[in-house]
């Protein structure tokens, strides 16, 4: 079965760990990029069947060149821009060249499930997007994808800074309770065969389905026990504010703020009600060989800090993997 398959946004850590997957089976793949700026860019414009699209999503005729004759897409839009106008226009190009299965990438607005509760700022666009694509007749899937494992980091970055003490020890402070349950996805290993396993089963089985891509639900304590366990170092779990030591947009801290309202402070399900049930089991049914956190904790996070430079990896991790680039534009 091969397939000519749309990106975008296509250095994401989403749409790259789909464009791997789907490179190395032998589908063609249309991966659109704002500019080839970085060493992830780079690295997909090398790949074979990976042909790169430069050019910017609020271009029409771009867009048609970029779904035309093609079969499926995966689509991750992102807040740069107007987020819902370019979501629209993405299905409409899609529609217009009759693309037989359209997988968006979308996030709950809490807002329509319970009154009390605060839309966050960087997913509900996405969830207006969705119920575009909905109306529009596309034959979609949306994937809700859940917090990355690759958003933690030792740069001083908020919400999820595991910061190294003088001991060698780690804290992670954050606000939600310590016991309260979060879903959890390692995005670059796991996004792309999920997506890829949902692409082979067709709309037939997965048309209008939403599907949490998590596959551990876990208490901010559990991740910390997992990254003592990976890291061979005293890892604590602290409850506290979320404290912004860099230039931070003011959109991110908007949206912090309802996270920590919504999230943290009422204790909304991440995925909204509706999704709750179907946590880790779908996931799990996509893609069996998913990297858990505990295994991060040990092969990746010390590989990321140094290529961060670090000084706590220094005796560990001689050659740093890669650059790497964090995103919490949508999981955090």
């Amino acid at each position: 079965m091969q397939r000519t398959v749309v990106t975008i946004n296509s250095n994401g850590r989403q749409s790259a760990s789909f464009i791997r997957v789907a490179s190395a089976v032998g589908w063609q793949v249309r991966a659109q990029m704002r500019d080839l700026c970085g060493i992830v860019a780079e690295e997909l414009a090398e790949l074979p069947n990976v042909t790169v699209f430069v050019g910017h999503l609020e271009d029409g005729k771009f867009l048609d060149d970029l779904f035309k004759g093609a079969h499926c897409a995966f689509i991750n839009t992102t807040h740069w821009g107007d987020e819902v106008a370019i979501g629209r226009s993405l299905a409409d190009a899609a529609k217009k060249a009759s693309i037989q299965h359209y997988i968006y990438s979308s996030m709950p607005d809490h807002s329509v499930f319970d009154r009390k509760w605060r839309a966050l700022p960087l997913w509900a666009p996405k969830f207006a997007v969705e119920r575009y694509i909905r109306q529009i007749g596309l034959p979609a899937t949306f994937v809700y994808c859940g917090i990355y494992h690759n958003n933690f980091t030792g740069l001083d970055f908020p919400l999820f800074r595991m910061e190294n003490q003088p001991d060698g020890s780690f804290i992670w402070q954050a606000p939600f309770h310590p016991d309260h349950s979060l879903p959890w996805l390692d995005s670059e290993h796991d996004v792309g065969p999920a997506v890829f396993q949902l692409f082979k089963d067709g709309p037939r089985k997965w048309n209008g389905r939403r599907i949490p891509l998590a596959y551990s639900i876990l208490t901010p304590r559990e991740v910390c026990n997992a990254f003592s366990r990976g890291l061979g170092r005293p890892v604590q779990y602290k409850r506290g504010p979320i404290i912004i030591n860099v230039p931070t947009p003011i959109g991110y801290r908007e949206h912090l703020s309802a996270l920590d309202e919504t999230l943290a402070e009422k204790a909304a399900p991440y995925f909204g009600p509706d999704l709750e049930k179907d946590c880790p089991g779908l996931a799990v049914e996509l893609w069996e060989g998913y990297r858990g956190m505990e295994e991060y904790a040990r092969e990746v996070f010390p590989v990321e800090e140094a290529a961060n430079g670090l000084p706590w990896t220094e005796e560990e991790v001689e050659t740093p993997r890669q650059e790497v680039e964090v995103d919490f534009q949508v999981n955090c």
